[in-house]
């Protein structure tokens, strides 16, 4: 476990958040590069992804912190301490998407082909993020003697053998990436990234959502409420897509 990843004149950068800042710039890059394939406007698109980015961390951090609410209850100064991990993706989707859509016109960006693009930026962050959790000691998977365990930390410091839970989403992230890149190339029609991408992420969570060292069981409760609620959101979008 390596918290503080470095220090720099005496400022810790801690894993968590700077691995969450790397991936989100190395994705919003490469989703920069693929939206302007796309026709989209590179500048606006970059600039809906930093004004999103700062809501979906706001609406990440918050909705992890209200499925872990009996913890934060008890120490609300942890709620904003920037030397811990904890934030839920799905809380950054649930505000980021409904907020879009008034930004979106604003910048004159269509909805659809928007969030196909921003679907590579989201991966790649997950990614570099779940290294972050891996190096934070946070989102740990459960102790087992299972073949492919590894001798990792939980967040509370304590070491056994573990389900590589961070490394198996950041796989699980990779490969909807490439899976993403090969559906681009045969030119779906708008919004099918987005849309099956969420799908598949979302079922895979409620899998491995079981493999973890949760602290608390209404959190699971709440991801795999949250993953079927989003999935089939995401399923009804791209059948009413495909009909139209």
């Amino acid at each position: 476990m390596r918290r503080v990843l470095f220090s720099w004149r005496g400022f810790n950068f801690y894993s968590y958040p700077t691995m969450l800042y790397v991936g989100s710039v190395c994705g919003v890059f490469v989703a920069a590069h693929l939206a302007r394939s796309s026709g989209l406007d590179p500048d606006r698109f970059a600039l809906a992804m930093v004004i999103l980015f700062m809501l979906a961390v706001l609406g990440a951090r918050l909705f992890f912190v209200l499925s872990h609410w009996p913890l934060y209850r008890k120490d609300p100064s942890r709620i904003w301490r920037r030397s811990e991990g904890g934030m839920a993706m799905y809380g950054g989707i649930l505000v980021a998407v409904p907020l879009s859509v008034p930004l979106l016109r604003a910048l004159d960006l269509p909805f659809a082909l928007f969030w196909d693009a921003a679907t590579f930026a989201i991966l790649i962050g997950m990614a570099f993020t779940r290294i972050g959790c891996l190096l934070n000691g946070c989102c740990s998977g459960r102790p087992t003697d299972s073949w492919f365990a590894l001798h990792l930390p939980d967040h509370r410091g304590i070491w056994r053998r573990r389900v590589p839970m961070q490394l198996l989403e950041a796989a699980w992230a990779l490969l909807l990436l490439a899976v993403a890149l090969v559906i681009r190339r045969w030119q779906p029609a708008a919004g099918a990234i987005f849309g099956s991408t969420v799908v598949a992420y979302a079922t895979g969570r409620c899998f491995l959502q079981k493999l973890r060292d949760d602290e608390t069981v209404s959190d699971t409760g709440v991801i795999r409420a949250t993953s079927i609620v989003l999935a089939s959101a995401a399923l009804i979008g791209l059948c009413i897509g495909w009909a139209w």
